[in-house]
């Protein structure tokens, strides 16, 4: 397909991201921008809220079945999750999980462009990454979770451990996934462990292809909406069946510190 034709997705904002991968005429918002539900922290820090908090919630279908698409939006403080942004994604996993108790299954899927947890929101960032892992482990045991990854930001941060509980994981070429974005790798161990303007760099250890090619991406796709269409109607068509998620069994903390170490595998 010519690149002059593409319908890309990267470039879309984070609404007609989630309106694009719903079927024609079917999106509807939740708690949208003229909800005025915006942080209530950033003001005070000299930062200017958004209306919807950079996270929209959009219900409707896809391939005829009841679906929600969240998306968050990578022009908002780099897609940052606080408060108010968290509790909109993992209320509307918690909702769908109740529709599949109901008898009322809902698609859902994750749009994600986010640099992470939003630094003016620091602890309740985090509160809300962990809200967003547990309903998407408790959703994930009843039907398909799928991220989407293909827009400008990528996903870093706490999302990005989001992102690997979900069930599917759709990528675009330029997509980047990480837990620490270069930015914060070259300023915390320099520059000599990680060039933030390597851009070739970065790609080569976050980007796309390479997170499908070894295997932390379940599919590899063009920038393109008929594209990442086409993917999510298949991954919930044909869902990968799930392991259950079963902790893994660690030794006794109050054995001595031989034993400790030799039941963990390690010769002391």
């Amino acid at each position: 397909m010519s690149l002059l034709l593409a319908e890309s997705f990267a470039e879309r904002g984070a609404r007609e991201r989630a309106v694009s991968l719903l079927d024609p005429q079917s999106a509807r918002e939740l708690i949208g921008p003229f909800a005025r539900l915006s942080s209530p922290y950033l003001a005070a820090q000299s930062v200017v809220p958004q209306s919807d908090d950079g996270t929209v919630v959009m219900r409707g279908t896809i391939g005829g079945e009841r679906a929600c698409v969240v998306a968050t939006d990578g022009r908002f403080l780099g897609g940052s999750i606080g408060e108010i942004g968290g509790a909109k994604i993992a209320g509307s996993l918690e909702l769908a999980r109740r529709d599949f108790e109901r008898g009322t299954p809902t698609r859902m899927v994750l749009a994600l462009d986010t640099g992470g947890i939003r630094l003016q929101e620091a602890n309740l960032g985090i509160l809300a990454v962990t809200e967003i892992c547990d309903a998407i482990v408790a959703l994930r045991m009843l039907m398909p979770v799928v991220a989407v990854i293909a827009g400008r930001v990528g996903v870093y941060g706490g999302l990005s451990l989001s992102t690997a509980l979900c069930s599917t994981i759709i990528v675009s070429e330029g997509a980047r996934i990480g837990l620490n974005g270069p930015d914060v790798v070259e300023t915390e161990s320099g520059i000599d462990e990680m060039d933030s303007s390597d851009r070739p760099l970065i790609w080569r250890v976050t980007g796309g292809r390479m997170r499908f090619e070894a295997g932390f991406a379940s599919e590899l796709v063009a920038d393109d909406v008929p594209s990442i269409r086409s993917a999510v109607e298949r991954a919930f068509a044909d869902p990968h069946p799930l392991p259950p998620l079963d902790p893994p069994e660690f030794p006794d903390p109050q054995l001595d510190r031989d034993a400790f170490l030799r039941a963990m595998g390690i010769d002391p």
